[in-house]
């Protein structure tokens, strides 16, 4: 280690000296910088992780993330904007607020119904489907052109009312109520085919 990455004692000096060893690690990827980086705050780390009730068997590898995080993200660093101390236990912080995250992250029920996939549709339904398909074609063909066109915008082609206000030149109230309008006159003409 070169007498320029020795840390001085005084707060003053020694922010300085760290800002510039953190300079050093972005613009140079100067591992002697790093390594007097990491003899300073590595222990300063593990100590503040402690505090904040991080188990002894994560500690060490909390450390390791955060001073790796350290060595990447050196250039981010900016003296203008605060210290280096600030920004190395901002580092930490949400390191351990990233760690905690995945370790409270429940796993997965594999007897979880929203997990199991659906049954693939049986031939039944699948008539069925067909034949409700058919009799909603036939119902719309029944309708006129203006009201079987904004129930396709609006359920098969899925755009929001606004869009098809926009689409179709008319105001959103009377997009809305064309819809109410078509939408009754579809159900009462597939009532009508017994659907």
């Amino acid at each position: 280690m070169s007498s320029t990455n020795r840390l001085p004692l005084l707060d003053d000096d020694l922010e300085q000296e760290l800002a510039k060893l953190l300079q050093s690690v972005a613009l140079d990827r100067d591992k002697s910088a790093f390594a007097s980086l990491f003899d300073h705050f590595a222990p300063r780390v593990k100590a503040f992780l402690r505090r904040q009730g991080t188990s002894e068997a994560q500690l060490d590898d909390l450390v390791q993330e955060v001073m790796l995080k350290v060595w990447r993200y050196a250039e981010r660093f900016d003296p203008e904007k605060g210290k280096a101390a600030t920004w190395v236990f901002t580092i930490t912080r949400n390191a351990r607020i990233d760690f905690l995250r995945k370790e409270n992250r429940p796993e997965p029920d594999k007897n979880d119904p929203m997990l199991v996939p659906a049954a693939e549709i049986g031939s039944d339904e699948n008539v069925f489907a067909k034949q409700s398909a058919s009799r909603i074609a036939a119902a719309l063909a029944e309708l006129p052109k203006e009201q079987s066109e904004i129930l396709k915008l609006a359920f098969y082609e899925d755009k929001s009312h606004g869009d098809i206000a926009r689409q179709i030149g008319l105001p959103l109230g009377t997009v809305k109520s064309r819809i109410r309008l078509s939408f009754n006159r579809l159900r009462s003409l597939l009532t009508e085919l017994e659907l």
